[in-house]
């Protein structure tokens, strides 16, 4: 596995697109995408030699980002891109990894099928087996 991107939760994708913008010199990758299933509103930045990053906006205060993005936000998980998502869940199941959403069609990558679990350290692990993004500006 690889890590494919950074999640980051923010209170508002307007403000964080432009933080990431002014400090950090990343670009907008794709346009703003409303995962249904999370309650999020999220879009992927990127800039030529880095990770991209996904930044990650609740919908509303029954998002399970909610709490976290009114405290400020901050790292909310890694995505890791694995060969197939099926086997990769079975493998980390079997060392003790919980996982907290089983796959289902992420809307932020063309409703391709995408996990959540839940690493040591307290880390969320999303898991991908596509390079798809949806709405992409580039």
């Amino acid at each position: 596995m690889n890590i494919d991107h950074i999640g980051i939760a923010v209170r508002s994708l307007d403000s964080g697109i432009e933080h990431w913008k002014k400090v950090f010199g990343y670009e907008q990758m794709t346009e703003i995408v409303t995962n249904t299933r999370q309650k999020v509103n999220v879009v992927f930045l990127e800039k030529e030699g880095s990770l991209p990053v996904k930044l990650i906006e609740p919908t509303d205060s029954t998002s399970p980002v909610y709490i976290f993005a009114q405290r400020g936000g901050g790292l909310h998980h890694l995505c890791f891109k694995c060969p197939d998502l099926d086997k990769e869940i079975d493998r980390v199941k079997d060392l003790g990894l919980r996982v907290l959403a089983a796959p289902q069609p992420g809307e932020a990558f063309d409703n391709e099928n995408i996990a959540f679990i839940f690493a040591k350290q307290g880390m969320n692990i999303e898991l991908i087996d596509t390079d798809k993004r949806a709405k992409r500006i580039k």
